[in-house]
């Protein structure tokens, strides 16, 4: 059934129920593919991929370093392993590898990096908008002496995630970039909502990540994919990385069901991304004006919403929402909520009447 409209269950007693839709804010990752990018994936050439024969995965390859401004682009399964390839393809066993306290690489991967790779991870405290101070950098990265763990590389997140979704931009990046050249490392960014940034900076992806070596972005979150990602850099980058993705066990055969998901998502959904920026910030004036929400306006850049819970029991109120067809919430006091492709303005003024008559209720 078409997204987006009530539909009807029917029970065991034959009794009809109505049910609304379900309006989810967790992470734009629950987004599912617009009929169109169902075409496209039914309609998708397909080929070996692990023997370059996918014609649909190559076109993506293509698409994406000629959209970024790179050498060459690999397709992986996730932004995860995107991550993990870069890091395995960059640095050896026993390197260290720079990145943000708050960063994704740090928090959400599973500390791949040392589990796969033997990598130690030094990670540092980022400012408000997630950025590393270029100084602290500099004075991180060991020397050439063999008490430490040599640095091998340093990675940046655009959008950051935890701090807020704050785009940087390209001048944000260059001075790390610099700092990075300087010692001639190399630095990579997790661009899983790179495009979101773009977007909002009114910026060219390319020109946000001129200055950097690799870049990961994912097609499975506001691009509105069903699943994948891809890592870009320089030939002899992405020929490392294509052995590592293999080592990993990402080198899958026929990718062209996804890859032309991919495809379609370049062509066509980037754009639209300002409908969710917009739709956030409409989400975030309307929580700012109910009471036992507390929220930051000036924070709100892209398509996350962080807010804080004032009064009452989070778990409670998240329990009670998603009853009402709200869901997002967590027992921690601060939530965070993610307009995405399936979520309209309509949909954006029931939410915000529901949390606001949960909250009053409660």
């Amino acid at each position: 059934m078409a997204r987006g409209i009530a539909r009807i269950r029917e029970h065991k007693d034959g009794v009809m129920e109505y049910l609304m839709k379900e309006i989810n804010f967790l992470s734009d990752t629950a987004t599912l593919p617009s009929p169109e990018m169902r075409q496209a994936i039914f309609d998708a050439d397909m080929g070996d991929d692990v023997a370059g024969e996918d014609p649909s995965a190559n076109r993506l390859e293509d698409m994406a370093a000629n959209i970024l401004g790179k050498e060459a682009a690999l397709v992986v399964s996730s932004g995860t392993m995107g991550n993990l390839v870069a890091s395995l393809s960059h640095c050896e066993r026993g390197d260290e590898m720079i990145v943000g306290q708050l960063s994704h690489i740090n928090r959400g991967e599973g500390g791949g990096p040392s589990v796969i790779g033997g990598i130690s991870i030094k990670a540092l405290e980022e400012n408000a908008s997630g950025l590393l101070d270029p100084d602290q950098v500099k004075s991180s990265i060991h020397p050439d002496n063999f008490h430490y763990p040599k640095t091998a590389m340093i990675a940046i997140e655009n959008t950051h995630n935890a701090t807020g979704g704050i785009p940087l931009t390209r001048e944000d990046t260059k001075v790390l970039a610099d700092v990075a050249h300087q010692y001639d490392l190399p630095i990579h960014v997790d661009g899983a909502r790179l495009f979101d940034a773009a977007v909002a900076l009114e910026t060219p992806a390319a020109e946000l990540v001129k200055d950097v070596d690799t870049v990961t972005f994912c097609l499975s979150k506001s691009l509105g994919a069903p699943v994948g990602s891809v890592l870009c850099g320089s030939n002899e980058f992405v020929n490392k990385a294509r052995r590592w993705r293999k080592v990993l066990g990402g080198g899958m055969r026929q990718v062209g069901v996804f890859a032309a998901a991919g495809i379609y998502a370049l062509e066509n959904n980037i754009n639209r991304l300002a409908e969710d920026h917009s739709n956030a910030r409409r989400l975030a004036k309307g929580l700012s004006g109910i009471s036992g929400i507390s929220i930051d306006l000036d924070k709100v850049r892209t398509n996350l919403v962080f807010f804080e819970i004032t009064k009452g029991s989070p778990s409670e109120i998240s329990r009670r929402l998603s009853e009402k067809g709200v869901r997002g919430g967590s027992p921690e006091t601060r939530w965070r909520f993610v307009p995405h492709y399936g979520i309209n303005s309509d949909d954006i003024d029931r939410a915000l009447d529901v949390i606001e008559s949960v909250l009053r209720e409660y």
